[in-house]
């Protein structure tokens, strides 16, 4: 599992090492999002949802987590 934790990313969007993480994921490749940036967090979950992509998401506090498995 790939996992890439954006808490506490102030000089550029959390969703940019997010997408360079699936950009170089292999197909098959699961990965691990972790972030506290909740606009971030629902852009990624539209953007898997748009793609066909099924992910699980996991809440804890402030915490937010995706996992997804890249497809093949």
């Amino acid at each position: 599992m790939i996992t890439v934790d954006t808490r506490g990313t102030v000089t550029y969007s959390p969703l940019i090492p997010a997408v360079k993480a699936m950009c170089i994921a292999h197909p098959g490749d699961t990965l691990e999002i972790i972030m506290n940036h909740t606009d971030a967090f629902q852009d990624l979950k539209e953007y898997l949802s748009e793609q066909g992509i099924g992910f699980r998401e996991i809440y804890d506090g402030e915490q937010l987590t995706l996992q997804f498995t890249i497809p093949e």
